[in-house]
């Protein structure tokens, strides 16, 4: 699997464990709606930088973005 669709499986996941919309998730990362379902859709390719902000808007560390899943 690419690395670019196992980030964007991940945030779905770890969005959707803590009961959060698309739009909870962009607002509390500072990013638009649509670019987080691009993410997760494997769409786009984060920077680094969005990455952070998602992951701190998760409340997780950066690398649980990139941890292979079952």
């Amino acid at each position: 699997m690419k690395l670019r669709v196992q980030v964007g499986l991940n945030i779905r996941n770890l969005r959707n464990s803590r009961g959060l919309s698309q739009e909870q998730l962009a607002l509390a990362a500072e990013v638009d709606r649509s670019y987080i379902s691009e993410i997760e859709l494997a769409k786009f390719s984060a920077s680094i930088d969005i990455l952070e902000q998602i992951a701190l808007a998760l409340e997780v560390d950066p690398q649980e973005l990139f941890n292979k899943r079952g």
